[in-house]
């Protein structure tokens, strides 16, 4: 079904992962979809993980859609300004907007090597606090802002921001749970501001997806229940294809409950079990 072939979507930080996968399953509905990354060279990454936006914008076009790359640093505004003029002078609207950059991740086990992921606050490296909100809450912040008088003026748009259960507890990182906390509550206070205008705004929650840097470490993961990053994309679209979508402005979602309200499965044919808080509850 190509329910979103007239609509205009961006994606950003899609170079690779789950925007990529949110990229290819709006795709897959025939949107056309404006990705942003900033990895132009296979590998050359601080992880060294592969993926270009140029090959994730070449997938959304096989699977259906119109992929379109744009280079952008989301910490620089005068970038984000430039990706979100050219989509408008080209399409015209902007119907669907994914804050899907983060940073934080990089270096997770240490610019010397050292794991930090689980240390105490008091022993974070300040880099990743400054990464997470600047390379992510910041940066869904900015292009929501310069994406919403578009929004209002057309009186429609969806807003979701790629989010995760660190922002209703403790999962061994403070500085992650502060900023997923961040983020969602600026989805819900973006919703609030909106919704006059028809415009909605959601946070949504993936499951364990198999991203490159989870393949990668699979041997630490219980991959029974894990989901494609296409899988978090059909959620997406499932959502901006939906007439009523502003009843669920300013929710939290969950992208495997969504497979079952809206009646999708994973590009495997599976059908992953939705998580739920007890489920990511840390046990001291």
């Amino acid at each position: 079904m190509r329910s979103l072939q007239d609509k205009t979507t961006i994606v950003t930080g899609a170079s690779r992962g789950i925007g990529k996968g949110i990229a290819i399953g709006l795709g897959e509905a025939g949107a056309t979809v404006y990705l942003t990354g900033r990895t132009v060279t296979d590998g050359k990454t601080d992880e060294n993980l592969p993926g270009t936006i140029h090959e994730a914008a070449a997938a959304v076009t096989r699977a259906g859609g119109k992929g379109l790359a744009l280079i952008c640093d989301h910490r620089d505004d005068a970038q984000v300004e430039a990706v979100f003029a050219r989509a408008v002078n080209e399409s015209g609207r902007i119907d669907v907007l994914v804050n899907n950059a983060w940073g934080g991740y990089e270096f997770i086990d240490g610019i010397d090597g050292e794991f930090t992921w689980l240390n105490s606050f008091w022993t974070q490296p300040r880099w990743r606090w400054d990464a997470m909100f600047q390379a992510g809450v910041r940066a869904a912040f900015v292009a929501s802002a310069i994406a919403a008088p578009t929004m209002i003026a057309q009186h429609s748009g969806l807003i979701v921001n790629i989010s995760y259960w660190a922002g209703q507890t403790y999962m061994n990182n403070l500085i992650y749970g502060v900023s997923k906390a961040a983020t969602d509550r600026l989805a819900a206070d973006m919703a609030r501001e909106l919704r006059s205008h028809h415009v909605a705004a959601v946070s949504l929650y993936p499951g364990l997806v198999r991203t490159e840097r989870v393949l990668r470490n699979a041997q630490f993961f219980d991959m029974s229940n894990s989901e494609s990053p296409e899988f978090i994309g059909r959620a997406v679209a499932a959502l901006a294809a939906d007439p009523d979508v502003m009843q669920k402005s300013g929710q939290v979602l969950v992208a495997a409950s969504l497979a079952l309200e809206y009646g999708f499965t994973d590009i495997d044919g599976q059908q992953p079990r939705p998580l739920t808080l007890q489920d990511v509850i840390v046990n001291d």
